[in-house]
């Protein structure tokens, strides 16, 4: 398609609206507009969803079935066929190169006739759908002027842009083009600082913006669309490092923390009483902490570690700086369980030193002793109006994924703006990391306590139920205790999904003479903890449960989890309940009894077998799942990125974190 020079164009007319381009009329505009084109902007950045490289021209003769192609040939014949008095019909025409011939065909499309015509020689992309006779079905299409013609659709590197009803990828491909025809100048100059000197993270400085864009859509070569796509991408990301550092800047403008330096009369008492040493990874994280609350500038601080790494002593030891400081504490939970949990665990390490500890969950409120500073556990029931929180110089939220970003805002709010730490069992991906929590501190648990055992991890099928049982029996009989975790509340009919409330009845069967004890979301909290307790003081030595255990449980004495339907988990939600176990001195079992039946499922459990490495399984299940479906819809904070890709661009991130944090 040849150039048509326009007037000269200025930076503004990107904002015009898209029927401004050649060839987009009202209709066509209604049509883009699905697509969320409006402006002649938005039509440039529209990223294909694919590139295909219809360069080399293939013989009709190595044609092979369903593999793209590009052919150039001569029309030896072409005609209409009509079908059912008139009403349906086929334009077919018969392309030959000298090697072999091939049959071109569209339905219901008679006007082709008067488009081809025998004599012309037309390049042909698409996939033969036969090979005798060699035959494509709506093949794109274009006449071929002569080697210097230069076309849009074929002989080239093309993109194949998202399209909708009514507007195919070819007429897009053809309007984009038109656009860069049109209003490319405009790009021009870019004045862009990412192509500073000095600034690029590889040294290599990225292309203009006017060639990185036309590279996007029609690249000389396929690494040239990669390196405008990068130029991009590090332009979002840029702009999303330098709204966090502008937070963080507005934050600590806008708001003081109480200083919490400590003075070491609590935590030296504290810490003896523990009767056991702090991991140098943990005295590492509490370095960072003590000089964070010892400022004025509102901590930001997110803990990460893997399952049974010490989180919740270092909040503990935390806690204790602000109580020492004369300041309040705030610890918020997920859920019913994990906040009681913390609760008993706070009142218990810090108890005997007269620290009030009280607990807002399930509707009750339960408080103990104490006069002075105290440290109140929740769930979200803190968000409500009528909890008071006192006066926190600390807030603690546990598990802190499993909130939204906007209830960890509301909490902020309530509690003054304090210093907030918040903690994460399940291991982050890096590039996420610097993304949905860029505007926080991040530190992380990589040392394990001494004595903690690791899991053996075992996939297993259903056809090896008996001996899992046999296996678990031997376990309860050396005085160990066991979990049973399916998937569902109760069957729904349709497929073979493991169900707790029927699982039950199979496991107390199997498990006979020893007690079980069963936890799921739908039971009465009364009910619920009772059942816990049991399982706590060994008196049903097994529990069967849903994934309401996956964290906030701590019974050392359980030495084997075995999970239903395994495959029905995400690797995040396997690595949790698998961190049930291992937290005494025996050896320990992780048995995921799973019908894969499909690639992913099987690669995640092949995942768990291989290791048990929390970080690692971040990443894989990162990459199998992306980070939609693995931040679910809870954290409404979550930017989109047109060009960025987060499983990929983890250098580009941190690239634009070291630009926004050095002024650049």
């Amino acid at each position: 398609m040849p150039s048509n020079p326009e007037s000269p164009v200025s930076a503004h007319a990107l904002g015009l609206p898209v029927t401004q381009v050649r060839g987009v009329g009202p209709e066509r505009a209604a049509l883009l507009g699905r697509l969320g084109i409006v402006t002649v902007e938005d039509l440039l950045w529209h990223r294909p969803r694919r590139l295909e490289d219809r360069r080399a021209l293939l013989p009709i003769s190595r044609l092979a079935l369903g593999e793209p192609a590009t052919v150039c040939g001569t029309i030896m014949a072409s005609g209409v066929k009509w079908f059912r008095q008139r009403t349906r019909s086929v334009f077919e025409f018969v392309l030959d190169d000298g090697t072999g011939r091939l049959h071109c065909r569209w339905w219901n499309l008679p006007m082709l006739e008067r488009v081809f015509r025998p004599g012309d020689v037309v390049l042909v992309f698409g996939k033969p759908n036969s090979l005798r006779p060699r035959q494509m079905d709506r093949p794109e299409t274009e006449r071929f002027e002569g080697e210097d013609d230069p076309t849009v659709h074929l002989r080239r590197i093309v993109p194949v842009h998202g399209a909708t009803e009514g507007l195919t990828p070819r007429t897009m491909r053809t309007l984009v083009w038109n656009a860069l025809e049109q209003f490319g100048p405009a790009l021009e100059p870019d004045g862009w600082d990412g192509n500073k000197p000095g600034a690029h993270p590889d040294g290599q400085p990225w292309p203009e913006r006017r060639k990185a864009l036309r590279d996007l859509h029609f690249p000389g070569e396929m690494a040239d669309a990669e390196r405008a796509r990068e130029r991009f991408a590090a332009e979002e990301f840029l702009r999303l490092q330098r709204e966090i550092r502008r937070r963080r800047e507005s934050l600590a403008r806008a708001f003081a923390a109480p200083r919490c330096p400590g003075d070491n009369r609590l935590m030296r008492p504290f810490l003896a009483r523990l009767g056991f040493a702090l991991t140098d990874a943990q005295s590492r994280v509490l370095r960072d902490i003590r000089k964070d609350v010892g400022g004025v500038v509102p901590m930001r601080r997110l803990l990460q570690g893997d399952v049974g790494s010490g989180k919740t002593v270092v909040a503990a030891c935390a806690a204790v700086m602000a109580l020492e400081a004369g300041h309040d504490v705030v610890v918020m939970a997920p859920t019913e369980i994990l906040a009681r949990q913390l609760g008993a665990a706070f009142h218990r390490w810090l108890g005997p030193f007269g620290v009030g500890v009280g607990l807002h969950a399930g509707g009750r409120c339960d408080a103990s002793g104490g006069d002075g500073p105290r440290v109140t556990v929740g769930t979200h029931a803190l968000l409500e109006a009528d909890v008071d929180l006192g006066k926190p110089g600390l807030l603690v939220i546990d598990e802190q994924h499993k909130f939204g970003v906007s209830q960890r805002e509301s909490l902020l709010r309530k509690a003054g703006h304090t210093h907030l730490l918040v903690m994460t069992a399940t291991p982050i991906p890096r590039t996420l990391g610097l993304t949905l929590y860029g505007d926080l501190d991040i530190s992380v648990l990589d040392a394990m306590p001494a004595g903690r055992q690791p899991v053996r991890t075992h996939v297993r099928d259903a056809s090896a139920l008996p001996k899992v049982w046999e296996f678990v029996r031997g376990e309860l009989a050396a005085g160990r205790q066991a979990y049973v975790v399916c998937p569902r509340v109760e069957e729904s009919g349709d497929d073979d999904v493991r169900a707790v409330l029927k699982e039950f009845d199979a496991v107390k069967a199997a498990m006979e003479p020893w007690a079980c004890a069963l936890v799921h979301g739908r039971m009465a909290s009364a009910e619920r903890d009772a059942a816990m307790e049991a399982f706590r003081s060994g008196a049903a030595p097994l529990l069967v449960a849903t994934q309401v255990i996956e964290v906030g449980v701590d019974v050392s004495a359980a030495s084997v989890i075995v999970v239903m339907s395994a495959e029905r988990f995400g690797l995040a939600q396997l690595h949790q309940l698998r961190g049930r176990v291992g937290r005494g001195l025996a050896a320990s079992h992780c048995i995921l009894v799973a019908d894969a039946k499909t690639d992913a499922a099987q690669a995640r459990l092949d995942v768990m077998a291989r290791t048990r490495d929390g970080f690692e399984i971040a990443e894989e299940d990162f990459r199998l799942r992306g980070p939609g479906e693995l931040l679910g819809h809870a954290q409404s904070g979550m930017p989109s990125f047109r060009f960025g890709d987060l499983g990929r661009d983890l250098a580009l991130m941190r690239w634009a974190r070291d630009q926004a944090r050095s002024g650049g």
